[in-house]
């Protein structure tokens, strides 16, 4: 099996509030981390939803490990970790108790672990949960997640909120988990900093649609920005444009590959692109 996850044409739709899901497909190679990226509501929690099962789909399918996974099918989700944005656990509780729970959970949990990484990421055992800072219970649900051996980990903005330091811990633990070759993680993020450091793939969804799915060094080693004044941009092959974005007295105009469109636009000037900005010009900017 080449993927630890697949997507096909998956559909959602919520009438009360208009928002859809629409045809979403994407895959996971194993031994590989996908940034998921876009802005708050573009979907991005809809989509895990319906990985795991807890949102139901309208249409499409989702393979995890080759196949679809059933509300019964404990076995997979053995195999899959997952961390929220916000409150994982009960604020009554304490990591040794949440041990106790997790261990009737998980068939694979090992405690031994669970304890190493309480004690690298400075985590009292008896403390409870609703004295922790937010760095600290994010910290403990990914260690949680990581503790019963699971293949894929699944990340709901797991890092957002937390400050600089904190947040290059938990990338340093991430990059650890994908050391084994049939481990992956599909890591839902708008702090696009992180995913240029760890990520090997990166789609980008925007209104429930899918809007562009490629390897991280394609993205910012090939694709760029043209900065153009008007006369510019209206000689332009509209071909070339992906999307365009104007700006006070010039247009910026991304391309996927900077260096042939400098071959082929002598005059322009053409600047490397971050991920935040291919985000901005697909999500605000407009198409030809």
């Amino acid at each position: 099996m080449e993927n630890i996850l697949e997507l096909q044409q998956v559909c959602k739709t919520f009438p009360k509030t208009n928002f859809a899901l629409d045809k979403v497909s994407f895959s996971i190679p194993y031994g590989s981390i996908m940034g998921f990226v876009g802005e708050n509501g573009a979907g991005k929690t809809t989509t895990i939803g319906c990985i795991l099962n807890t949102v139901l789909k309208d249409s499409g399918t989702v393979k995890l490990f080759g196949k679809e996974m059933s509300d019964t099918d404990t076995e997979l989700r053995e195999k899959i970790g997952v961390v929220y944005d916000g409150d994982n656990f009960p604020a009554h509780w304490t990591a040794e108790q949440l041990s106790h729970v997790m261990q009737g959970l998980y068939t694979k949990w090992d405690n031994t672990l669970f304890q190493k990484y309480l004690a690298d990421l400075r985590l009292r055992p008896n403390q409870k949960i609703k004295h922790y800072s937010r760095g600290m219970t994010m910290k403990l649900a990914v260690a949680a997640a990581l503790s019963h051996h699971p293949q894929l980990l699944i990340l709901d903005e797991a890092t957002s909120g937390l400050d600089p330091v904190m947040r290059d811990d938990m990338l340093d633990l991430f990059l650890d988990f994908v050391q084994e070759e049939d481990h992956s993680i599909l890591f839902s993020s708008h702090i696009t900093t992180d995913l240029e450091k760890i990520a090997d793939y990166i789609t980008f969804i925007h209104n429930g649609k899918l809007i562009l799915t490629a390897t991280k060094n394609e993205l910012m080693y090939n694709f760029a920005v043209m900065r153009c004044k008007e006369s510019q941009f209206l000689e332009l092959d509209p071909n070339d444009i992906l999307a365009y974005r104007k700006r006070d007295f010039q247009i910026d105009v991304l391309v996927s590959d900077g260096k042939v469109a400098e071959r082929k636009y002598r005059n322009a000037v053409i600047d490397h692109v971050s991920i935040e900005e291919i985000m901005l010009l697909l999500v605000k900017g407009e198409r030809v």
